[in-house]
């Protein structure tokens, strides 16, 4: 007889358990399977097919769950929800915990081409930091208006100390050394720029000795030291207005024998300056 009780239970599904058996087996699916579908712990799957709903996290994921599984092997949800909430009856409702999902660990790892185009990413903000703090390409200043003091320092107190005297050379390196605040531009002859900035005090640029006629534009060419391999040449202007010349080695040179002779210190009157046959009057 019992055995008997038991195939009735399956040919004649009565509770919402034995109906979603039913129709899982007319299918031929496993229990897994449906779980695979659903993405509902197989456990908890189990305790609907035999009833056990307290082991659930509540009635409202019971419902859930089991139109899911409905869905999942062809039943008609709406019947499923409405039998299921009569075989509930009275049962309190408890409160719903997290549901514990069996999600494989592997859906959480990001897929290979993200994570390719994560570290691409990284690279280039690395890349784009380093040029930001580490060069000038991105920071060009602007040459300021507002007049600078310069404070005259003399040996001995003596403002009248003569400026260093600029030595012959023969063409090579051109170097400019800032002597206080100053601001330079030098672009070559079809207008690269080559070098911009706002140099400080004691710092120098090494003109590139390949550079096609190589010029400078200033507005204080009088806070510029100009060295052609090594050796002073004549100051590109006296500071009162913005210059713009030729700074290649041949250009300083030709400019220093236009000019005259190297300049030496002032002589004293009756004196004939040396190298020059003509007596001061």
């Amino acid at each position: 007889m019992e055995g008997e009780s038991a195939d009735n239970a399956t040919l004649f599904p009565a509770t919402v358990g034995e109906k979603l058996r039913a129709a899982r087996e007319a299918q031929k699916l496993e229990l897994s399977e449906v779980a695979s579908r659903t993405r509902i712990p197989q456990r908890h799957l189990e305790a609907i097919e035999n009833g056990t709903y307290i082991g659930l996290p509540s009635i409202t994921y019971t419902m859930g769950f089991a139109k899911a599984y409905a869905r999942a092997v062809g039943a008609d949800e709406v019947a499923i929800g409405r039998q299921l909430r009569e075989e509930l009856g009275d049962q309190p409702e408890r409160p719903a915990p997290p549901p514990a999902y069996d999600f494989d660990e592997r859906s959480r790892v990001p897929s290979r081409s993200i994570a390719w185009v994560g570290a691409v990413v990284a690279i280039l903000v690395l890349i784009g930091v380093g040029l930001w703090y580490g060069t000038d390409w991105f920071r060009g200043t602007a040459p300021s208006d507002e007049p600078v003091a310069i404070e005259n320092v003399g040996d001995g107190g003596n403002a009248s100390a003569a400026a260093p005297t600029p030595a012959p050379i023969a063409g090579g390196q051109v170097t400019l050394v800032a002597t206080d605040t100053v601001w330079l531009r030098i672009s070559d002859a079809s207008g690269k720029r080559l070098f911009e900035k706002e140099m400080a005090a004691g710092e120098r640029y090494d003109v590139p000795a390949a550079a096609d006629r190589p010029r400078i534009r200033t507005g204080r060419p009088d806070r510029l030291q100009v060295l052609v391999n090594g050796s002073n040449v004549a100051p590109l202007g006296t500071g009162d207005e913005t210059v713009e010349a030729d700074i290649s080695a041949a250009a300083l040179q030709a400019r220093g024998a236009q000019s005259g002779a190297p300049a030496t210190p002032s002589a004293a009157p009756g004196q004939v300056p040396a190298g020059n046959t003509t007596a001061i009057p």
